[in-house]
């Protein structure tokens, strides 16, 4: 595996302001903008990385916010939706962890403040965080798990630039706890999506499914969504394994110390690598055709994210077993 070619895949769809569309033509939106940008810095191409944020912070709308989908200077989708605003802090900290570029920190510190101002109007009493706000800003009527789940990663990175920067915003750090708490003490509350993998590794991935019962709860549904060799399901009820998916999984392997079963995902992911080093979006099974023919960007950035994650010799490393934030929300979190 060559991340320098694969960060080249992610860069040569990237447009000349910054954004980074699925693939040529395609749709932008901003998580997995994100999310590829986080993949660019993994593969050392941290001014393409910087380029990506100054376009969110360009798009950025007055409440914080950002639209769902754009294609070029177009919006196509208005829905507003809660974890793609959040998961700028995510990636805003990563490329902080990266390079130590403080000066984007700085540059970045309102737009990412806006954000969560935006995302906290959607948090319920309970903790979760309802789902967004459609076209007519109405807010969904229920929370997803998922969504909840990655919220909780994107508020401990926010909390960690914030202290960085010397701020304080205690609002956010609890905030952070409630979801936390809604997610392992109130789980009635969230919309019923099981059959999709990512409700089920995703409260481990993000930190927030903890110990032995991060561990029993990858256990419990292993054989409904992990196809070996080849990867691991989107849905539970259908013949199809993606790239997102499998590397995801892979990290939640790793956020509980299941270093070696990890190791053994990655292994999987190689038969969806493209002849330029972006990846398949995923393939059907058992006859492992590629389909849809495409190679996302956020797909082959999920990739490089993974592949750091079991190198462990970056900064960035340790980003999802929780190893660069300044001060752990110790009340929170569970030891293994």
């Amino acid at each position: 595996f060559d991340p320098a070619v694969t960060g080249a895949a992610i860069a040569s769809v990237q447009l000349p302001n910054g954004a980074i569309p699925h693939h040529p033509d395609g749709v932008i939106d901003p998580w997995n903008h994100v999310e590829a940008a986080m993949g660019l810095d993994v593969a050392g191409r941290h001014d393409d990385a910087a380029r990506a944020y100054d376009w969110l912070v360009r798009n950025q709308r007055g409440d914080g916010s950002w639209y769902a989908g754009y294609r070029n200077d177009e919006v196509i989708e208005r829905t507003l939706d809660a974890n793609f605003v959040a998961y700028v802090a995510a990636g805003l900290w990563h490329h902080y962890v990266a390079t130590g570029d403080i000066e984007t920190l700085e540059r970045t510190w309102a737009s990412v403040d806006r954000a969560m101002t935006f995302l906290l109007q959607l948090q319920e009493a309970s903790g979760a965080f309802l789902w967004a706000r459609d076209e007519f800003y109405r807010p969904w009527p229920r929370p997803l798990l998922t969504s909840t789940s990655c919220i909780y990663l994107s508020l401990r990175c926010a909390v960690a630039i914030a202290e960085t920067l010397g701020d304080e915003r205690p609002d956010w750090e609890l905030a952070a706890q409630s979801a936390f708490d809604s997610v392992n003490h109130r789980s009635e509350r969230f919309e019923a999506k099981d059959r999709f993998a990512m409700d089920w590794y995703y409260p481990v991935l993000a930190g927030i499914v903890t110990g032995h019962a991060a561990k029993d709860r990858l256990a419990e549904r292993w054989d409904e969504f992990v196809v070996e060799p080849w990867g691991v399901r989107c849905v539970s009820d259908r013949p199809w394994i993606t790239t997102g998916e499998t590397s995801e999984f892979l990290l939640a392997l790793d956020v509980v110390g299941m270093k070696e079963e990890a190791n053994a995902v990655f292994e999987w992911l190689h038969h969806l690598r493209g002849d330029d080093g972006g990846y398949w979006m995923g393939a059907n099974f058992p006859t492992i055709d590629v389909w849809p023919k495409q190679k996302p960007t956020w797909a082959s950035g999920s990739v490089l994210l993974a592949w750091d994650a079991l190198e462990r010799s970056s900064a960035t490393s340790g980003f999802f077993r929780g190893e660069t934030f300044p001060d752990p929300l110790e009340e929170v979190v569970d030891p293994l």
